[in-house]
């Protein structure tokens, strides 16, 4: 078994305190800290916000960007049934802020996929026929399902060419088999709204992510 490993970015101070690029477009007195907690099939990652203001009130929002190595074609997350969620791949404004009422035991990224659950239960089980993944979270009550697929996935500017994919030589008949989209995104957070940090408050978020539980 693997002894856990507690990793603080707090040992590295200029990282936390605003530095006067951050300040040019984020003017306040936060200080952060960036927890990773590492054991045997289980990693966590905590973070740390703190108020260091003497007159205002912190508004954020937080997300964790979890990409998971998987096939994304044959992924599930579960449970969202009943969730509402805002799609963001819907062509314009108005609908991208219409919530829709999620009805699939298992959701899946079959196609562009850019979906925010509210509320979504701060529990998730990331699965494929080969594996699968238990996210639990703590202070994030929204989760984001993310896939690029191509189209979108060529639109990132740092990505290289083909990165949504997995490229493979093996052969199908006398033809190279298709490249299969290699990850899924499954983002906990707080994004819908923001969370008001009172004048020296404290506020911390956590992700647990277990492989095969």
């Amino acid at each position: 078994m693997l002894s856990p490993v507690r990793v603080q970015v707090s040992d590295v101070p200029p990282a936390l305190d605003p530095t006067p690029e951050v300040k040019a477009v984020f003017d306040f007195p936060v200080f952060l800290e960036y927890v990773v907690t590492l054991e045997e099939r289980e990693l966590g990652t905590d973070l740390h916000v703190t108020n260091r203001s003497d007159t205002d009130v912190l508004q954020f929002q937080a997300l964790f960007h979890n990409y998971i190595r998987a096939p994304a074609k044959d992924v599930k997350i579960s449970p969202l049934t009943g969730k509402n969620y805002f799609d963001k791949t819907e062509a314009t404004a108005e609908a991208r802020v219409i919530p829709k009422l999620e009805q699939r035991a298992g959701v899946d990224v079959q196609k562009f996929t850019d979906s925010v659950y509210e509320d979504g239960g701060q529990a998730y089980d990331v699965t494929w026929p080969q594996g699968g993944i238990q996210i639990k979270t703590e202070g994030l009550k929204d989760v984001v399902i993310w896939n690029p697929q191509e189209t979108a996935g060529k639109a990132i500017g740092d990505m290289e060419d083909g990165g949504w994919y997995v490229r493979s030589a093996g052969l199908q008949g006398d033809q190279l088999t298709p490249p299969r989209e290699k990850y899924v995104c499954v983002e906990p957070g707080h994004v819908r709204g923001y969370i008001p940090l009172p004048i020296g408050g404290s506020w911390i978020g956590q992700q647990i992510l277990r492989y095969g539980w």
